[in-house]
């Protein structure tokens, strides 16, 4: 072997020995039970030593693989320290929403039932997103995420989004004003932003059908 090639193996074999520490070092200063994107970690050298670099420390179980190129730091549990858990199937669909930029929010059954709309909890966890569908499992938890449009999604984490989804989900027939001011007060909000929020979906051309109601539901609140 040529005194070129080995110091060139050499070199490769630091450069991965030095990846793997800051792989490592950077993982040490991660929250445990979150999940993370392997992507965050690609600055820290080429990504094909990163993958190899997070595999090993997935098999020691420093790490553990909760979806594709997502992974979380096990978490002991409080009450049984040698029973660890990893992350919540919904964490891990957020994470990944956010990583590629997609837009993600609860799916209009859900939102109805935290507005007190829907008495029944939906069975299974259930989200829109404008990324692709998908499920993501982790343990026994499963969260399906479907594809929707950007109009569904329009005003995430605002009240009116909430509540827009929510409506999205039910039938203007068959649900009471009575029942809309009981959602408008969980949203805890004082009078004039309430009817800002009412006056905004009363302009939404998706909630044309729920125009009539709307307006007596911001007759009710003056």
């Amino acid at each position: 072997m040529s005194y070129n090639k080995f110091t060139s193996i050499i070199s490769v074999r630091i450069k991965a020995l030095s990846v793997s520490a800051l792989v490592a070092n950077r993982l040490s200063r991660m929250k445990r039970g979150v999940p993370f994107s392997i992507e965050n970690f690609y600055s820290l050298g080429t990504t094909t030593s990163v993958q190899k670099a997070m595999s090993r420390l997935a098999q020691t179980g420093e790490v553990v693989r909760v979806a594709k190129g997502f992974y979380s730091r096990p978490k002991p549990l409080p009450s049984i320290p040698s029973i660890k858990i990893t992350a919540k199937a919904e964490d891990v669909a957020q994470t990944w929403a956010r990583t590629h930029h997609y837009k993600i929010a609860p799916q209009g059954l859900e939102s109805a039932y935290r507005l007190g709309m829907q008495t029944q909890a939906p069975v299974k966890a259930v989200y829109w997103t404008t990324g692709p569908s998908r499920e993501f499992h982790v343990g026994h938890q499963t969260v399906q995420v479907k594809h929707t449009t950007e109009t569904k999604l329009q005003w995430i984490n605002k009240p009116e989004g909430t509540l827009l989804r929510g409506l999205l989900s039910l039938s203007p027939e068959h649900t009471s004003v009575a029942t809309l001011l009981m959602a408008i007060k969980r949203l805890n909000l004082p009078e004039n932003e309430a009817i800002e929020v009412i006056r905004k979906l009363s302009n939404s051309q998706i909630l044309k059908m729920w125009h009539s109601k709307l307006h007596q539901l911001e007759s009710n609140l003056r």
